[in-house]
């Protein structure tokens, strides 16, 4: 009994869940001690919000989460739990494992923080199960998680790419709210899953350079690195699609596409940290073994593409 109301408090929360626009996956800035540079972490999460981003992500890729301890990833969480309670917006939060039962207690553990609306949850890595057995491990968290969940579908990390047909039925899971696609690309599979989603399912991007060519597919919105910078320009291209305003989305997208691109020259979040420390928003440049800085070059190429963007 208890578990069926979960469900259906689940199921209300996926049918108004904002999913649409542009969610920002916030880095952990670090002070020169090596320690979670508190204060700039709620700065960062306050001005790409002002910026007019939908939402923000905790302890995805870009927060460098396998490097963090569980107290600092506690802390994280709570530093964004509390600008999102602020803010009134979305707090999605990167949770799962390669196992099912370690999946189940990563999700637990997102009761301690009501502002959590959502749950980033990667295909289990490194397993690759059958896509049957994608879909039961799946089948089985929306059964137990405290928040509706965002598929996050990166084959080229966790070895396990999934077609359109597998996606979909995802989708269709009660308590799944929309997938995170990160494909790599733009092929057969990607047009095939946005030409018939299951309805309450949207598609975010993941892939920051695919931005622009998703949203006019139809995507929802994105989660998006790159999106730290230029946050509004970013906002602005989702706005335009989404008002069919081709003649504003086309270019933006492909002057957005090409900083995507050079802030992805070097590991995620190296050069996108190095640009930020420029910036002087963050206190340095820092990123954890076995990351290493960005190099200067890199980082002066996405400064001058964000003067020529404006």
């Amino acid at each position: 009994m208890a578990q069926d109301i979960a469900q259906d408090i689940t199921q209300d929360i996926v049918e108004t869940l904002p999913s649409h626009g542009i969610h920002v996956p916030l880095v952990t800035p670090f002070t020169r001690g090596g320690e979670v540079a508190v204060e700039a972490l709620e700065a960062l999460a306050h001005e790409v919000l002002d910026a007019g981003a939908t939402g923000i992500v905790a302890l995805g890729t870009t927060a460098e989460a396998a490097g963090l301890d569980e107290a600092e990833r506690d802390l994280v969480t709570g530093v964004c739990a509390r600008v999102c309670g602020e803010r009134g917006v979305p707090l999605t939060v990167g949770a799962g494992a390669g196992g099912t039962r370690a999946a189940e207690a990563s999700l637990a553990r997102l009761t301690r923080w009501p502002e959590v609306r959502a749950a980033l949850v990667t295909v289990p890595p490194f397993v690759r199960p059958a896509a049957a057995g994608v879909l039961a491990h799946f089948t089985r968290l929306a059964e137990v998680s405290p928040v509706p969940l965002i598929v996050y579908h990166i084959p080229y990390r966790t070895g396990q790419p999934l077609d359109a047909a597998t996606l979909r039925a995802l989708g269709a899971l009660p308590g799944v709210a929309g997938v995170k696609y990160a494909g790599g690309g733009i092929g057969e599979e990607a047009v095939a899953l946005l030409g018939d989603l299951p309805s309450g399912f949207d598609v975010l991007a993941g892939d920051d350079v695919y931005l622009s060519p998703l949203l006019a597919l139809g995507a929802a919105g994105g989660i998006l690195a790159s999106a730290h910078l230029a946050t509004d320009r970013f906002a602005e291209l989702a706005a335009a699609w989404r008002a069919g305003d081709v003649a504003t989305a086309r270019p933006l997208g492909h002057a957005l596409a090409r900083m995507s691109a050079a802030t992805f020259a070097e590991p995620n979040p190296a050069v996108l940290k190095g640009v930020l420390h420029a910036q002087g928003r963050i206190p340095t440049p820092d990123v954890r073994l076995p990351l290493l800085p960005a190099s200067p070059g890199a980082v002066a190429a996405v400064t001058a593409m964000l003067e020529r963007l404006g």
